[in-house]
């Protein structure tokens, strides 16, 4: 028996593999963006694209907005524009960051590793919000002229509860929205764990539960 309050639908035309990390890459992205009222006419910077980025650049699309990829890795640029990015900046290149200064209304930052949140909290215009969603192991200083000249916002965000989740299936069946997996057996567990701390993964293992049949 499972209590009615805690079942959730999913949509009939999503994969049922690449939609299980909407669950938590997906909930955990749409419950800020929604919250903030992300859309049309916003520009939205998606900073990281792992498991939680990919996800959260498929629905800032998604909701309309256009979307800016920051990342630091030259390499997946291609990437995001696949995805959906409509631009893409390296934080690296100190160029692109002051050419892109005070340019964004909403940032989703999703890493989890150590960065300095000043440097993308220039990016946002006045008034505008930097929600965080990675969680870094240690805490991340945030300089207060970085936030008080311009009335800016530093803000965090967990997942949502059971109706919200709903709704994001909803809206991703509405979209077509998925995640990008890479299936594995449960006898590869160990091998995807060592190539998940190599970041080796794009962007989400999903294990077949059909291979326990097999031991």
């Amino acid at each position: 028996m499972v209590d009615q309050d805690f079942v959730l639908h999913i949509p009939e035309n999503l994969d049922l593999a690449a939609t299980a990390p909407l669950l938590c890459a997906g909930i955990t992205t749409y419950s800020p963006l929604r919250h903030w009222k992300v859309g049309p006419g916003q520009k939205v910077g998606i900073v990281g694209i792992g498991g939680l980025g990919h996800m959260g650049v498929k629905i800032a699309k998604a909701m309309g907005a256009h979307v800016v990829v920051i990342t630091t890795s030259a390499s997946k640029v291609e990437d995001a524009k696949r995805l959906g990015a409509d631009e893409v900046i390296l934080s690296t290149d100190q160029e692109q960051m002051k050419k892109n200064a005070g340019t964004l209304h909403f940032i989703l930052d999703c890493v989890s590793a150590q960065h300095d949140i000043n440097v993308y909290l220039s990016l946002l215009k006045r008034d505008g919000s930097l929600t965080l969603v990675g969680a870094p192991e240690h805490p991340l200083p945030v300089a207060p002229f970085s936030l008080i000249p311009t009335r800016k916002s530093f803000s965090g965000s967990m997942i949502g509860g059971i109706a919200e989740t709903q709704e994001m299936l909803n809206f991703c069946g509405k979209h077509n929205i998925t995640s990008d997996i890479e299936l594995i057996r449960m006898q590869d567990i160990n091998k995807a764990y060592d190539r998940l701390l190599k970041s080796d993964v794009k962007y989400r293992f999903v294990i077949d539960m059909d291979s326990l049949k097999n031991n």
